[in-house]
């Protein structure tokens, strides 16, 4: 065999070993392990926001509690994050920018009803339909919940509480009469509304 025909058979050897180990060290990326994301709803990016009414042009009272407890719940989803997410508020933390306002509030609505120290609930999501399970006056009732996430993560939950389905229209009553004057629209009649507004605000980090 002539020196050609060896350099040629040692070449060919050669790119073959070469071809071999490439193949060998391809990767299949179907067969990464994909990291599971999290999403974690904290107390401290929560917030809670409420807006009654007065007089018969029904003007708009809004307020806000300061302090939201609950421990930090996680899900795989947004959905799963808020699902059964269990909460108390402290009627204490009540706050409107009016410590007179604040005081009668307290006094003679909150006052005025049962286990007030605080209230309770649940946020229940079932098949994207979202309700706040919520206790107060000693009466636990559905309030249905409008609820919007982002792809910013930020979730707004919106609904509109009726007093008489937590029968606390003698609660109103009371407040009713404490502010009487104060409820007075221009034309002179004093109303208090039975509809409160509630909105919530969170925003979901990553786990």
């Amino acid at each position: 065999m002539n020196r050609i025909n060896i350099l040629l058979i040692v070449l060919s050897l050669g790119l073959t070993s070469c071809k071999n180990d490439k193949k060998e060290t391809k990767t299949d990326p179907t067969t990464e392990t994909a990291t599971t994301e999290k999403f974690v709803v904290k107390p401290e990016a929560t917030s809670v926001k409420w807006t009654a009414y007065k007089t018969t042009d029904k003007k708009a009272v809004g307020g806000q509690f300061n302090v939201l407890n609950f421990e930090n719940k996680t899900g795989s989803t947004p959905q799963e994050a808020l699902n059964n997410l269990s909460f108390s508020i402290p009627v204490s933390s009540l706050f409107t920018k009016d410590e007179s306002r604040d005081a009668k509030l307290k006094a003679s609505f909150f006052g005025a009803m049962l286990d007030t120290e605080f209230l309770k609930g649940t946020i229940k999501n079932d098949n994207n339909k979202y309700v706040a399970s919520i206790t107060m006056n000693g009466v636990t009732n559905d309030l249905p919940l409008d609820v919007t996430i982002t792809e910013e993560r930020r979730v707004s939950m919106k609904g509109t509480m009726l007093l008489k389905d937590w029968d606390a229209l003698g609660a109103l009553e009371v407040l009713s009469k404490a502010c009487f004057d104060l409820h007075k629209g221009t034309d002179g009649v004093s109303k208090t509304w039975e509809d409160v507004a509630i909105e919530v605000n969170t925003f979901l980090r990553k786990g």
